[in-house]
């Protein structure tokens, strides 16, 4: 009888295609390996926790560095078990990303930081500032900047507006919301100005919404991840689409970032193969393999890989600049066991506030008052 390993991972057409690749691994290693699949990462999570508080089998999981913290009791410590000179292919910003409390937990899959998305039929100058983007916004046909409306990418516009605004969200230990703060208030201000260029739905929206929206061509402008590129290259406005850094806040460029990473779990009974796969999902081929989908590499050789394959003076040429460039002003959430928890707080108070629920006093207030009690585990 073959040997057996379970996989656990986010789904979703940004990570779909790597996991055609793992029956080829399984064939060649003589294993059998079941990949289920979560719909997106909030799903992944509760999966994760159910599943290792249930004692369920699982050998490897996709995890992010920012929720790799709550899973920490779980996951296999990696140092160990790979040399140096595997690790020393990987970004070392990646790599630290990986790591909690200098321990290293994942291989990094990616480096995940936004550029701004425009029509360049529709937007002849690129805004340099998010009040000019507000004005362009506003001066659209039909949608002008369409975003994320709930969940994690609704905290990552505010997360990233505070940024620009000299102010890093976070403070003390734990890391709790200081929400209350010039820099807050002119996010949130700016948050409703742009939605007001946005479709009534966007407090439903997530990531993928907003992808498909701007790809079918209804909107002028977006901000989006490097795993949604390969969507707009197969879409109606493949040849109208335009791509910058972010504009800039009252003090600065900042852009949320982040990066997924595949991690082994402590139980695993067959950890040999486990790592196998880890290594399979994180090598030069896989990384490159997602690259050429649009991911940014966290591994340099697969970054240097698509660089050359790149033809020069192209749009994906000067993508692979821009993010690049982008990683300069990447804003990174803190590292936390409750910081998904804070997250939600934030979240969820953001969407009550663009719908109209709740004054811009009463969500900066209720972040923070509530945002504290999440990250101390009360409530």
């Amino acid at each position: 009888m073959k040997p057996r390993i379970r996989a656990l991972v986010v789904g979703g057409p940004m990570y779909d295609g790597l996991y055609q690749t793992i029956e080829l691994f399984a064939q060649h290693e003589g294993v059998d390996i079941e990949v289920v699949r979560a719909a997106n990462h909030p799903d992944l999570n509760q999966r994760i926790a159910q599943a290792f508080a249930q004692g369920a089998g699982f050998d490897l999981i996709s995890t992010h560095s920012k929720y790799a913290p709550a899973q920490k009791q779980w996951l296999q410590p990696l140092d160990e078990l790979l040399s140096q000179e595997e690790l020393s292919a990987f970004d070392t910003r990646a790599l630290e990303l990986a790591r909690i409390e200098g321990v290293l937990f994942g291989l990094p899959r990616n480096l995940d930081v936004k550029l701004l998305h425009y029509r360049t039929d529709r937007v002849a100058e690129v805004p340099p500032t998010w009040e000019a983007l507000v004005l362009t916004a506003k001066s659209q046909p039909k949608y002008g900047f369409v975003f994320p409306g709930k969940g994690s990418g609704l905290f990552g516009h505010f997360f990233e507006l505070c940024g620009s605004a000299g102010h890093y969200l976070y403070e003390a230990d734990p890391p709790y919301p200081h929400a209350q703060h010039p820099a807050g208030l002119w996010a949130l201000n700016i948050l409703a100005a742009l939605s007001q260029s946005a479709p009534k739905e966007t407090t439903e929206w997530e990531f993928d919404a907003v992808t498909a929206c701007f790809a079918a061509g209804e909107a002028s402008l977006t901000t989006d991840w490097p795993g949604s590129f390969h969507r707009y290259k197969k879409s109606p406005i493949r040849d109208l689409l335009g791509l910058a850094l972010y504009p800039k806040g009252p003090v600065r460029r900042a852009t949320y970032a982040g990066s997924h990473t595949f991690a082994l779990a402590r139980s695993s009974t067959e950890r040999p193969l486990a790592l196998a796969l880890l290594r399979h999902l994180t090598s030069r081929e896989a990384q490159l393999f997602e690259a050429r989908q649009g991911t940014l590499p966290a591994r340099r050789d697969a970054l240097e890989a698509i660089r050359q394959e790149t033809p020069p003076n192209t749009l994906e040429a000067s993508r692979w600049y821009l993010l690049e460039q982008a990683l300069h002003y990447a804003w990174f959430p803190p590292k936390h066991p409750r910081y998904a928890a804070v997250e939600a707080v934030v979240a969820a108070n953001l969407q009550s506030f663009l719908r109209g629920e709740q004054s811009a006093k009463a969500t900066l207030e209720r972040m923070d008052r509530e945002g504290r009690q999440a990250a101390e585990g009360v409530g």
